[in-house]
């Protein structure tokens, strides 16, 4: 038992890490209740805090919900703006060809007014040289420009009809010169505002990208915390359900082993009545004609007589309690306890006097500071098995047993119930105070 209970606090104080004030050493079912009361208290803190760090989980989770939002609308921004430069790209790649077929086009026009003039050219010199009208030929070979001279020619009245119509078609070809070089300009345009564009969706595009980064590196952040503080929060209330656990085992077994001993203590005490009867039926018989022996022998049951007639029965008495008792504070006050062998070292004091006949006053209300009372002070020099001995221990007088001789003591001890300590040395002999009371 002793084993046990010393595996027991070894567990629960490396658990606690010295957070707890129990005692180191947890020798009772008190003791090991008491512990566990701690433990459960500090579980309630803890799991209080738990709770807490709950709440700012759920918030933090909330948080990191709207930026998990905001990335996924930079993202859908992002692809899109992506798609309109690709397509902006497309445009300007489409326009860029256009421009060029007509550039072409306006150089193959051009170069067909270049014939024309030269036709209307060579009809004038014709003309001339046939007699035709002199103010007709001046009109068009005093002309300044080609466009000049189709404006002339249009102008003169007597031009032939054939004339007319390669004019006409002149200018029909110029105006859609004109139209076209319009065209031309807008085209540009429309070019030059779509590469401005182009340009300022790149800007705009790497800076959302540097902000999505920045947020992503928060979230990311954020996310190791709450995992570290979660497991952090969780471990300790693993390791506490874990010393709980381990302490109501314990207790348990505890529990058990006293029942075996009282159980025990039960079948001797049993056997003690069978033998103690059948002793005194045969006293009884043996002793028929001895009438004066009971006169002599009244005067032994008086709580004021001498201790030597009871000095072997009441340090012999508690023997059956040895290694079948446990050492409870306070415990051994009422017949349930000393039934199952739960005592503290006033009331098994107490009970092994009571056994002899001896009362030493109310069960309930016996203590260390009662037992000093209750008989004679004598001399350490002077002790006799059945004497009362005293030890300071947590206070002054503090434990109470009872001497059994060749200077031994029978008490309950707190670290193995009922047993039988040197006080000649070592640790009761460092706590023996000196105090003697012979009841």
């Amino acid at each position: 038992m002793k084993k046990k209970m010393l595996l027991l606090n070894t567990t629960v104080l490396l658990g606690l890490g010295g957070v707890l004030s129990t005692p180191a050493y947890a020798s009772t079912i008190q003791d090991m209740e008491s512990q566990k009361s701690q433990i459960q208290n500090q579980r309630q803190d803890v799991q209080s805090n738990i709770k807490a760090a709950s709440d700012e989980l759920t918030r933090l989770q909330a948080e990191q919900d709207q930026m998990k939002a905001q990335l996924e609308r930079l993202t859908i921004a992002e692809e899109e703006n992506n798609k309109k430069a690709q397509k902006t790209e497309a445009d300007i790649k489409e326009t860029s060809k256009q421009v060029e077929e007509l550039e072409k086009e306006i150089k193959l026009l051009q170069e067909k007014l270049e014939k024309r003039n030269d036709i209307l050219k060579d009809r004038a010199r014709s003309l001339q040289e046939s007699g035709g009208n002199v103010e007709y030929l001046q009109v068009l070979l005093g002309s300044s420009s080609f466009s000049d001279f189709v404006d002339r020619a249009l102008a003169v009245s007597t031009i032939v009809d054939a004339d007319r119509g390669i004019l006409k078609e002149t200018k029909n070809m110029q105006d859609e010169l004109k139209t076209k070089q319009a065209d031309v300009k807008s085209k540009l345009a429309s070019l030059e505002d779509m590469k401005a564009e182009l340009d300022e969706m790149t800007v705009q595009l790497a800076a959302q990208k540097k902000q999505k980064d920045a947020l992503a590196k928060e979230l990311k952040d954020k996310e190791a915390k709450n995992k570290e503080l979660k497991a952090s929060l969780q471990a300790k209330d693993s390791s506490l359900a874990n010393e709980q656990s381990t302490l109501e085992q314990n207790i348990k077994d505890q529990k058990a082993a006293e029942e075996e001993a009282r159980k025990a203590a039960e079948q001797a005490a049993k056997e003690a009545a069978e033998q103690a009867q059948k002793a005194t039926a045969e006293k009884a018989d043996s002793s028929s004609a001895k009438a004066e022996a009971p006169k002599a022998s009244s005067n032994d049951v008086a709580p004021t007589s001498a201790p030597a007639p009871k000095a072997s029965n009441v340090v012999t008495v508690g023997n059956r309690w040895i290694g079948n008792s446990a050492y409870v504070f306070g415990g051994g006050r009422s017949q349930s306890d000393i039934n199952h062998g739960l005592f503290d070292c006033s009331s098994f004091v107490h009970w092994a006097y009571s056994q002899v006949g001896v009362n030493l006053g109310p069960l309930g209300s016996v203590s260390t500071e009662t037992l000093k009372h209750a008989g004679t002070q004598v001399s350490s020099s002077q002790m006799q098995p059945g004497d009362l001995v005293f030890f300071d221990t947590y206070k002054k007088d503090g434990h109470v047993g009872i001497y059994v001789g060749g200077g031994k003591f029978i008490g309950a001890q707190s670290s193995t119930g009922v047993a039988i300590a040197n006080m000649s040395s070592g640790y009761w002999k460092q706590k023996f105070n000196g105090r003697v009371v012979r009841i």
